[in-house]
């Protein structure tokens, strides 16, 4: 008897790999996060530098415009003064504003609108330590050219009714110190007067060592040397 043999099954293809959509998917999420990223940093990084000058700017001339209305009425602003630098150039002036202690809201305000003042300190023209501090760069860079300050030279703070000309011991770039440092803030700023009772009419300019790190400080000292009673604001005639 014939034996009928089964027809054979067609053998099965061979199990497709899977592409690995999954991983694929993961690494392209991480680039564009990476990318993003980037951006992101680079735009923070412009707006500190580029933008906050832009806002700095608008705000120094804001005050300096009512500095002058004020001093026009014979009326103490809430800035102080205006200083300038001769080395930096006839065109600079900023005005100088109260700034605690510079380092809380109120001082970061006064920094982001021209030139903080120390509170705690004396005012200009007054026996002891009159301090003053700007940035380097970002928020309107006002101290950026501190480094290039040399012994002898002149620095000019103009009040509502005095003008107080200041000249300096020491260039800008010659004392470096760590953030953390008290010594410029002290009455007396020298690291061996702790305590001391001043006798002199001083100013200390302080500003970051590194354009883009705030570790170190360069501070600068200068002596008066000058004092100038302003005229007195004649007042406007009355309208007839």
């Amino acid at each position: 008897m014939a034996v009928i043999e089964a027809p054979q099954q067609p053998s099965s293809p061979p199990p497709r790999r899977r592409k690995p959509r999954r991983r694929s998917r993961l690494l392209t999420i991480l680039g564009l996060a990476l990318v993003l990223t980037g951006v992101g940093f680079i735009g923070y990084v412009g707006w500190e530098l580029y933008g906050t000058n832009i806002v700095s700017a608008q705000k120094q001339e804001a005050v300096k415009e009512q500095i002058s209305e004020d001093w026009a009425n014979n009326i103490d602003s809430n800035a102080i003064g205006l200083l300038r630098v001769e080395r930096w150039g006839s065109d600079y002036e900023m005005p100088i504003i109260p700034g605690s202690d510079l380092l809380d809201s109120k001082g970061r305000s006064a920094l982001a609108s021209g030139v903080g003042w120390y509170e705690k300190g004396v005012g200009p023209g007054e026996v002891g330590n009159f301090v003053i501090a700007g940035h380097r760069s970002g928020r309107g860079a006002v101290f950026k050219r501190l480094p290039d300050l040399r012994a002898g030279d002149i620095v000019e703070i103009e009040t509502r009714t005095q003008l107080y000309t200041y000249q300096l011991r020491m260039n800008g770039d010659e004392i470096k110190v760590d953030y953390t440092t008290a010594w410029p803030l002290f009455p007396v700023p020298d690291p061996n007067a702790r305590g001391a009772t001043p006798t002199d009419e001083l100013l200390t300019m302080i500003t970051c060592a590194e354009m883009f790190s705030t570790d170190n400080r360069r501070v600068v000292i200068g002596d008066l040397v000058e004092v100038v009673d302003k005229p007195a604001v004649q007042a406007a005639p009355a309208a007839q």
